[in-house]
Order: structure tokens, then sequence, then C-alpha cells
């Protein structure tokens, strides 16, 4: 047992592993959303592979204090989210949803610290670079749907947020629209806390590539 458990944890401690993430964000993301409104139990599901997302991320943090609060935040991710399902307290969804934030926060820290670990550059690490983009515009679909949750709305426009589990292919969408700066105009933020959330997103959006592209070109200059 010990064995396996070393060998998962040294598999995520690899770049290699920045393919396997990709994999399950692009399900998460990009396919698992389009799926729940025709599916009765797809945000279940969409749920289980959020846990797994941050169950992950306890192994591919490199020291103590990162698998401490990565483990102590997927255990309360994971209480929670069994609270939130069988109860219809909207607290358990607020308090779940909190935690995920702060789940994905950590995690996106993580891989950024792998990311650039070793002073190395190869095409896994610019994988790993897309990885992180994606965890910034998966916390921003969470931090919309907590805005809905705490003020009652967030998104307006050419869509219906009806505070049910099928609102979260909403929020994913309009979170890349924000990053991406696609400013397409279907979706607009109902309230001033989801307009700080789409500019801070916007900005993040245009910063991002331009940092961690020069900051990879400068090591691949260096081999």
């Amino acid at each position: 047992m010990k064995k396996i458990i070393r060998k998962f944890r040294s598999y995520w401690l690899q770049d290699i592993s920045f393919i396997s993430l990709l994999a399950m964000l692009v399900f998460c993301i990009f396919i698992l959303p389009t799926t729940l409104e025709n599916l009765e139990h797809s945000y279940h599901f969409l749920n289980t592979m959020f846990l797994i997302i941050f169950f992950v991320g306890i192994w591919s943090a490199s020291n103590i204090k990162l698998i401490f609060i990565s483990t102590i935040l997927f255990t309360a991710g994971l209480f929670m989210n069994m609270l939130a399902m069988s109860s219809f307290e909207n607290d358990f969804k607020i308090t779940e949803r909190i935690i995920y934030c702060l789940n994905t926060l950590v995690f996106i820290y993580i891989n950024f610290k792998l990311l650039f670990r070793n002073q190395e550059f190869n095409f896994n690490r610019v994988l790993g670079a897309v990885n992180v983009y994606f965890l910034i515009a998966l916390l921003g679909a969470f931090l919309f749907e907590l805005i809905h949750l705490l003020f009652g709305n967030s998104l307006i426009g050419d869509v219906n947020i009806t505070g049910s589990n099928k609102d979260f292919a909403d929020y994913i969408y309009f979170s890349f629209v924000s990053l991406t700066t696609l400013g397409i105009g279907d979706i607009v933020p109902a309230n001033q806390a989801a307009r700080m959330l789409s500019v801070f997103l916007s900005t993040i959006g245009i910063l991002f590539p331009a940092v961690v592209i020069a900051r990879l070109v400068s090591l691949n200059n260096k081999k």
C-alpha cells in the first residue's frame, strides 16, 4: 500500500501529470456543464469531479504546510458537499462554495509553484500554464455563484439564472468570457460585486499570459 501511495504522489509531482490534470479540467469545464440540463444527476457527478481535482491537489503539494491545508479544505469540502446535497438550507451551499473557492486558490498556488520549479522549461510546463489559466476560470465560476447565493443575483441578460445546480454552465461560460476579455454582451454582471469580479478576471486574463509566457521564454533561453 505504501508503495502505491508513493508512486501516486511521485506521479503528481512530475511534469507529465500536467497532461492528466488538463484532461480532468477540460472534462469538468467544457464537457460536463453541457450535460447539466439533460442528465438528472450530472451536477452531483460534476461536484465529484471537483472533489477529485482537489484531492489531486493534496498529492501535488510539495511541502507539509500545503499538504495540510489541502487536506483540511478537501475534507471540509467533502463534508459540506454531503450536507448541501441532503439539505435545502442555502447556508450549507454558501459554505460549500466558499470552501471550493479556497481550495481552488490553494490549487492554483500549488500548480504555479510546480510550473516554475527547478527553473526548467518543456512542453509539459506550457500545459501546466494552461491548467492554471483554467483553474482561474473555475475560481471565477465559483465566485459568480457565490455572489448569486449571497446577493440574490450575479448575472443578467440572455440567461436564466434560477438558483439551481444547472446554473454552473452559465457561470463558467461568463467566467471565461471575462477572463478572455471577449465581451460578447449576451450576459452581463447584475451588481457591483459581479462587475468587480468580471473586471478582475479580465485583468488577470490579460496579465497572466504575458507574464507567464515571458517567464517561460526566459527559462527556455537560459538552456
